[in-house]
């Protein structure tokens, strides 16, 4: 070996891996041309991207089912307090009704606005519909007038 071979460390360094005859699981082969090192290190932090892009998707989609989970639960709870209440009501047990109440009645509150906010939202959309067919009655009233008063001249 020449002495320039010696004090030339990526030398010493290529020589060494070259001998192993393989490459060990999961260890990228060692290179050391800058440009193909800058390729690997932009193609790495390419996948690193596309694999936090879908791992943001994916906490996305847990977070949608446990809401999702929670709402049918919800559903779930309420179905069976009016249930109960229907039960309790039905034996003619008021007594019951009142300790039945009494111990939901701050559960009921809090359970029950996704309910009532669709209950008055129909209501929003009946009367909007009912003042539509109104005006559109109404039109229909006044064009039979006039046509009613063109055809009398």
């Amino acid at each position: 070996m020449s002495d320039n071979q010696v004090h030339d460390p990526l030398n010493f360094m290529r020589n060494l891996w070259g001998n192993m005859g393989f490459t060990l699981p999961g260890m990228v082969a060692p290179t050391f041309d800058l440009e193909e090192l800058d390729k690997r290190i932009k193609d790495m932090k390419a996948v690193e991207g596309w694999l936090r892009m879908n791992l943001s998707m994916l906490q996305m989609t847990i977070q949608g089912l446990e809401m999702q989970r929670t709402t049918v639960s919800a559903v779930q709870t309420m179905g069976q307090m009016a249930s109960d209440t229907a039960k309790s009501m039905s034996s003619g047990g008021m007594e019951e009704k009142a300790a039945v109440d009494a111990e939901k009645t701050a559960f009921s509150e809090a359970a029950m606005w996704p309910w009532q906010m669709m209950q008055q939202m129909r209501e929003q959309m009946q009367q909007t519909a009912d003042a539509a067919a109104q005006a559109v009655n109404e039109q229909e009233a006044a064009a039979e007038k006039s046509g009613s008063r063109r055809s009398k001249k």
